[in-house]
């Protein structure tokens, strides 16, 4: 999995949850899926219809009553399920449900300076790399600090705590 494929992962807020819980074994009907994740029903729909069109998840052929069908992983579904599984193990809180969250800290397997951020997500504007430092900043998880040595002096992040863990969790998931 590269980067790109995380950024597509994560741009819905319940899709690491539900495959985090479809990886512990939780039944892939609606019912089980919304109780281990706490997903309100508009929000959770739209995951999963984003998980299929990726193609991480399908319906289960021959399974499940049509208006109740039960999803399966596919098998680049089960990889990233065990990314969820990793990623949820070393933090499950709420920040992780943002879209740039997880994409962020895979980057910072070690400190970097906000452009060396960007380049390595390609896609992430200016102002939602910004937003994310900072709110990874308040949970503790990334911390900023200014390299006098650098000319110009600027700031450079690096994950910390729960997010150098979950950062960590990410790597083996990672390809180059």
């Amino acid at each position: 999995m590269d980067i790109s494929q995380l950024v597509n992962i994560t741009c819905r807020a319940w899709t690491l949850p539900i495959l985090a819980s479809l990886h512990n074994g939780v039944p892939g009907r609606q019912a089980p899926l919304l109780a281990a994740t706490g997903a309100g029903r508009s929000s959770f729909a739209l995951s999963m219809d984003h998980l299929i069109e990726i193609g991480l998840l399908e319906r289960n052929p021959g399974y499940g009553h049509p208006l109740r069908p039960e999803f399966r992983l596919t098998e680049e579904g089960i990889r990233a399920a065990a990314l969820a599984h990793d990623v949820k193990g070393n933090g499950g809180r709420l920040v992780l449900r943002k879209a740039w969250t997880v994409p962020v800290l895979a980057t910072l397997q070690e400190p970097r300076p906000f452009g060396g951020i960007k380049a390595g997500l390609g896609s992430i504007t200016d102002r939602a790399l910004s937003q994310s430092l900072k709110s990874l900043e308040g949970e503790g998880w990334v911390e900023r600090r200014i390299d006098p040595a650098l000319r110009p002096v600027r700031p450079i992040y690096g994950a910390i705590n729960a997010g150098h863990e979950i950062a960590q969790s990410i790597a083996p998931h990672l390809s180059a």
